[in-house]
């Protein structure tokens, strides 16, 4: 997909939500702490700043689902083979140990 096109999209959503929620773009803009022009650039599909996109999507109670979009990365394949060191394969058994019974004499 063309990066316009996904801009579009997201504009798209993002009036939708807003008739969803009964909002005028005026309203929206005046709640998120960004002007109307805002708003309308980005239903349009011309895009915004991304403190802008976090102040409309957190007033459209929204903002949780940027998890989805980029969730936590955790702990790398690497960096987790680096912490958890080299891992036993296979149990030595008696050998080079001293036996815990008790020898009998």
């Amino acid at each position: 997909m063309a990066d316009s096109a996904i801009l579009g999209a997201i504009g798209d959503r993002l009036k939708q939500e807003r008739l969803n929620q009964n909002l005028t773009q005026t309203a929206l803009a005046e709640m998120s702490a960004v002007g109307r022009i805002v708003v309308q650039r980005t239903e349009a599909g011309k895009g915004c700043s991304l403190r802008s996109f976090i102040h409309l999507l957190r007033t459209l109670g929204k903002l949780d689902h940027l998890n989805a979009l980029l969730p936590e990365p955790g702990v790398s394949p690497i960096e987790l083979a680096r912490l958890s060191g080299r891992r036993r394969k296979e149990a030595s058994g008696e050998r080079g140990r001293p036996s815990l019974r008790r020898r009998e004499t």
